[in-house]
Parts: structure tokens; sequence; C-alpha cells
């Protein structure tokens, strides 16, 4: 990373906090029943996991290329960066909220809780 100017440590810590957002939305999904994906009517567990896995695989080669001497602004705009990107993005915005009902954390919620509080 020699010869690496403000804006390229800007645009790859940008990609840092892509990879980190990409790994934080492939450990949700690893945490989440396989039944909950059909209860929530969303794409199976499988599926998510593959694209999951892809897209941190992604993510880090992207975050990793600058160190090896890429310009990181022209890793960041390529088009795999961005589709793991957005595959983390639909993820986290889209399935998480819906699955997140059926994921049974254990001690969080007892058996006495209603829909409006403990009875």
């Amino acid at each position: 990373m020699t010869g690496f100017g403000v804006l390229d440590y800007f645009f790859w810590i940008l990609l840092l906090i892509a990879f980190v957002m990409e790994a934080w939305a492939l450990v949700d999904a690893l945490t989440v029943p396989t039944n909950a994906y059909a209860a929530a009517s969303k794409q199976s567990k499988k599926l998510w996991m593959i694209i999951l896995i892809v897209a941190a695989v992604v993510g880090l080669a992207a975050a990793v290329l600058p160190l090896q001497g890429s310009s990181p602004v022209a890793v960041l705009f390529g088009i795999l960066p961005v589709a793991a990107f957005i595959a983390a993005a639909v993820y986290l915005a889209d399935v998480r909220p819906a699955v997140k009902p059926f994921k049974g954390r254990g001690g969080g919620r007892g058996s006495n809780m209603g829909p409006y509080g403990p009875w």
C-alpha cells in the first residue's frame, strides 16, 4: 500500500466495512433455524448460505486486494464487490427481519411472555 493517498485509504476502509457487513450477514444466517425461512416465505437457508458465503469470500478478496498493490477505487467499483454488498444488504434488510421472530434465542423470552409483555 505504498504510495496511497488519503482517498485510497478512505476507499479501502469502505471495502473493509463492506466485508464486515457481509460476514455479519453470514454469521446471522448461520444462527437462524432452517424452517424459519419457509415460515417467513423466504428462499431456503441453503440458497442464502451459498449466496452469503460467496459474498463473504468476494468481500474478503476485495478487502485484501489493495494490500497486494491494486487501487482501492478500482476494486470498490468492480461488479463483484458491489454484487456481494447488495446480496448482504438484501439479507440484512429483508430476510433478517422476517426470520428474526423464529430465531428462538432461548433465555430472552420466557414461556410466560405474551405479545404485550409478561402475563
